[in-house]
């Protein structure tokens, strides 16, 4: 096998390993809380040194390991000093992991940090093998699927879907045990076992109408994945990416929209921005998950718990929500001056191109903020602070609830009211900033003259159709001790029928290049009025972003819903390691960085029985003014044609050189009122009902064409 070295990262040799070595690192995702030594994967065993074994097992040595494993294919581990891992090692194994926590961030960091250290895979391998029985699982899942993303060496590895490594965090606690007495019955003896539609809640909870949006496992699963993607906290090889406080901004602001528009589908008003800190939060919420590592619930919130200043030294963190307002108010001040302090004392621009990206970065606040000790760590501390309003002194021992993990936090209401107010600070600062003027937002000699959209094998045109799919997803990977084998988990969420757009272009000039931007947004407001511009913009939802070619004179333009920039298919949100697994080299990498996208499933809102008033809107923007002249290096193959809307491309300069939800995230030129006077010749609206099926389809089965 050939080894070259990578000029990017130093000491890190880039081999053409066999399939058989990706194989062996991914067993160390299976049954997180068995020990390393017990099969893994295809009845497969790791042989590692006796040195290895954690101070509980070690006296036994190979007797132990031999009896264990017996009749298991042994893959080798080599024998390696494990550097310094005494930070992450003060996690507790028994304790959940938060990413919002600043020592727990601390620990992921150091911990990727080795793991990206380690010279080849054979060495990568024995840290991961050596350190996994030692530490916390959440906290080791974690690192370890961050290295494996941003090691050059490891680009081909399909990683798991965490749904099936850590299934507690996504399922109701009352299934495991189900699914254990299923594990004892022979493989073709098992039945998948169906997940509650209403097990967090009933409809006395009027915020339990968009139980269906909030617990999706697509959705939750995306963002999760997007902040494996863009981690924190870390080496600058894996947090310091193009333009990735804006896509912070981004991401967020497009899931609050499509959030807003299943609102109005169910009859509620759109989210209610979380600013006065002080006030109790109406809502509650019981998220019925079990922690199998932690062995305790997540905690619940009940109706109108206030926040408390946090002071708990068990997870070394102490602030007041007093400095949650004065970081607040510090960012309304640089962003209404229009310059921020960067740690050495200097004024920096708040510009056009810059500044929603510096803002981004230091409102999450990632390691790229360019001034924590003045601008704070609002967004992660107000999830801290939320997280743990139940026991904000650790006086009773609890854990934080979900608002404390990126896997559950969007399961949460309050989710939603506390990005309602870091996107409102976001707002204000494009607020300030210079509204697009015709020129640049039209297109001369490019006219859209006509948009239809066509549901697949129906007749109807500018319908949209959702209804209700059961899939399955196999929680074996994640059920330590139990007997192997699949054992499914059968859940229902939202689905549509496939569609495609038809868009009419005329070029009278010569031939050129353009963008499709496409994007829906509710048509009518909570009051059944229709909606004025300056509000409908931060409702519009993107559905889809790609080149095109336009010859001189008429031309038509299809593209199909699954094409969408936004989303990933649901075979990538729920894939299975064993079955669907492309073709090596770069295919392997697309497929891995892709993960990372919004689910198809939920690329259009549930709409209504009657048909939701939508709004589709259709803009071919000038590919001179869009392209991005990418000198970072790599071939071009790399790119991947999955949601790079929310998440951008691999080692790649975002590939849109406008700013993150153009022509939307600016206030309209003076004289604009409604979304007709904002148009100019190369952009058209039509307007699009989205009917809602109250029916079930089983797996595997086919919808009717009715």
């Amino acid at each position: 096998m050939g080894c070259n070295s990578n000029p990017k990262q130093k000491g890190i040799r880039i081999c053409n390993y066999v399939s058989m070595a990706d194989k062996t690192l991914l067993n160390l995702f299976d049954r997180p809380t068995e020990p390393v030594f017990y099969p893994k994967g295809d009845n497969e065993v790791f042989d590692i040194p006796d040195e290895y074994l954690t101070d509980r097992f070690k006296p036994l040595g190979h007797s132990l390991t031999d009896r264990v494993g017996g009749g298991a294919k042994k893959i080798p581990v080599k024998k390696i000093t494990l550097p310094d891992i005494s930070l992450p090692l003060q996690l507790d194994k028994r304790a959940n992991f938060s990413l919002f926590l600043p020592f727990h961030r601390s620990m992921a960091a150091r911990l990727i940090e080795v793991f990206l250290g380690m010279r080849d895979l054979e060495d990568f391998k024995a840290a991961a093998v050596q350190s996994r029985d030692r530490l916390n699982p959440y906290l080791f899942n974690y690192a370890y699927s961050v290295a494996i993303y941003h090691r050059p060496d490891t680009m081909n590895l399909n990683l798991p879907s965490l749904a099936e490594v850590f299934p507690d965090k996504f399922m109701d606690k009352s299934l495991f045990a189900r699914a254990r007495q299923e594990s004892s019955l022979m493989d073709d003896q098992r039945e998948p076992i169906e997940i509650p539609v209403d097990y967090t809640g009933s409809d006395l909870d009027h915020e339990h109408r968009l139980a269906y949006f909030r617990e999706d496992l697509g959705i939750n699963l995306h963002h999760w994945h997007w902040h494996l993607v863009y981690p924190h906290d870390g080496p600058d090889s894996v947090v310091k990416k193009d333009r990735r406080g804006e896509l912070f901004y981004y991401m967020h602001q497009q899931v609050l929209a499509r959030y807003n528009m299943e609102r109005l589908c169910n009859k509620l008003g759109r989210v209610k921005r979380f600013i006065n800190w002080r006030e109790p939060m109406e809502e509650g919420y019981f998220p019925k998950l079990d922690s199998l590592v932690a062995s305790r619930n997540w905690p619940p919130r009940f109706n109108n718990t206030k926040l408390n200043d946090v002071y708990r030294e068990i997870d070394n963190t102490k602030f007041d929500i007093q400095d949650l307002e004065r970081w607040r108010d510090r960012v309304f001040a640089a962003i209404h001056s229009g310059t921020v302090v960067d740690g050495d004392g200097k004024f920096v621009e708040l510009s056009e191109s810059r500044g929603i990206d510096i803002l981004g970065n230091i409102l999450e606040s990632s390691v790229l903020s360019i001034n924590r000790n003045m601008y704070g760590d609002i967004h992660n501390l107000g999830h801290v602070a939320i997280a743990l309003c139940h026991d904000p002194e650790g006086k009773h021992l609890e854990g934080f609830s979900i608002m404390g993990d990126t896997s559950t936090a969007m399961r949460d209401p309050i989710f939603y009211r506390w990005h309602a107010f870091i996107d409102d600070l976001c707002q204000e600062h494009k607020n300030t900033l210079p509204r697009y003027t015709t020129q640049q937002l039209g297109y001369s000699g490019v006219r859209v003259a006509s948009v239809e959209v066509q549901t697949d094998k129906l007749q109807n045109k500018n319908k949209l159709f959702t209804f209700w799919q059961q899939s399955d997803v196999d929680l074996s990977r994640g059920l330590d001790f139990a007997q192997r084998g699949p054992v499914l988990a059968r859940f229902t969420h939202l689905q549509h029928r496939p569609f495609s757009y038809k868009i009419m272009v005329e070029n009278t000039g010569s031939a050129r290049m353009g963008t499709c931007r496409i994007f829906m947004a509710p048509k009518f407001d909570e009051r059944g009025l229709p909606m004025l511009f300056r509000d409908q913009k931060n409702f519009f939802v993107e559905l889809d972003k790609f080149t095109v070619n336009l010859k001189n004179g008429k031309n038509t333009i299809t593209r199909k819903s699954s094409e969408s920039s936004v989303t990933i298919p649901f075979e990538k949100t729920f894939r299975n390691l064993d079955s669907g697994r492309p073709n090596a080299g770069v295919q392997l990498e697309q497929f891995n960085y892709c993960g990372c996208g919004w689910p198809q499933h939920m690329l259009i809102c549930k709409g209504t029985s009657e048909g939701f008033a939508c709004q589709l809107f259709v803009m071919i923007s000038d590919f001179n003014q869009d392209k991005v002249e990418d000198k970072s290096g790599g071939p071009r193959t790399n790119q991947c044609a999955d949601a790079v809307s929310y998440c951008g491309i691999r080692n790649k300069l975002y590939p849109d050189k406008r700013s993150m939800g153009f022509p939307f995230d600016r206030q309209p030129r003076a004289g604009v009122d409604t979304i007709q006077e904002f148009l100019t010749p190369n952009m058209r609206i039509v307007d699009v009902a989205v009917h809602h099926a109250n029916t079930i389809v089983r797996p595997g089965v086919i919808l009717e064409n009715n």
